[in-house]
């Protein structure tokens, strides 16, 4: 039975007095031997960690005591040893770039679609209006190619301050349809679909809680391979579990 517990969580929420916050979380984290990631910014804070279930747990019991993380939403996985090598605790300008400061995550949610909603959606071939559905894949080329749903719009992007250029070359061709924007864990698609609803496309859709969420929540109905992480895992099937070879199409 696998003992590390691994979590990827973020919410974008306005913070100050971020060189204080670094220190405490790196603090508290350390103390219960967590490695990883965690990402600062004015607009929120991006966390990627591994540890004990006990460590785990008190980190984020500590961190739901500040009102302003008390409904951290976090998807959990399990691995036989820690995917990181290290703790890191950094001040970024922002949580996820994308090099567009007109688009506050903070200030207000675009429109998300829950993961049983849009496998219902995928299997019925539209949404409940009856518009056509279009996956759109938000993350880099090397990481779709590791797997993503079936036909979703793939635009090649190398990174992600690409993409609003992406949008405006191919904005046409996704009009009159409900747009789903999906991603990892759901930072990038939360800040596209923003972008894409700001740009005056209609029927934009965030896809809550990312690919991970999916998995977790669905199985991966409709996902073909293998969900890329940044860690030494590299990509997670549908079960959530390190992959360990080709994936077939989810049913």
């Amino acid at each position: 039975m696998s003992t590390v517990v691994n979590i990827a969580a973020y919410k974008f929420v306005s913070l100050d007095n971020l060189a204080d916050l670094r220190a405490d979380v790196l603090a508290q984290a350390e103390a219960v031997s967590l490695k990883g990631t965690v990402l600062l910014a004015g607009e929120g804070i991006n966390l990627f960690l591994s540890g004990s279930e006990p460590g785990i747990g008190t980190l984020l019991h500590w961190l739901r005591a500040d009102p302003r993380f008390a409904d951290l939403e976090v998807k959990f996985s399990f691995s036989d040893a820690v995917p990181f090598r290290r703790l890191r605790v950094k001040i970024k300008r922002e949580i996820i770039r994308m090099d567009h400061p007109a688009i506050q995550p903070q200030a207000g949610r675009a429109p998300a679609v829950a993961p049983a909603t849009l496998a219902r959606w995928l299997g019925q071939g539209a949404d409940d209006h009856g518009r056509p559905v279009v996956m759109l894949d938000t993350r880099n080329a090397f990481e779709v190619d590791a797997g993503t749903f079936a036909g979703a719009v793939d635009w090649r992007i190398e990174r992600f301050t690409q993409f609003p250029a992406a949008v405006q070359a191919h904005r046409d061709s996704l009009r009159g349809k409900t747009v789903v924007s999906f991603c990892t864990g759901g930072i990038r698609c939360e800040k596209a679909a923003l972008y894409m609803a700001e740009s005056g496309i209609e029927h934009v859709y965030q896809l809550d809680g990312g690919i991970l969420k999916y998995f977790e929540e669905t199985g991966g109905k409709g996902f073909n391979g293998h969900c890329f992480v940044f860690d030494e895992r590299v990509a997670l099937d549908p079960a959530l579990a390190p992959a360990r070879g080709p994936a077939e199409p989810a049913a």
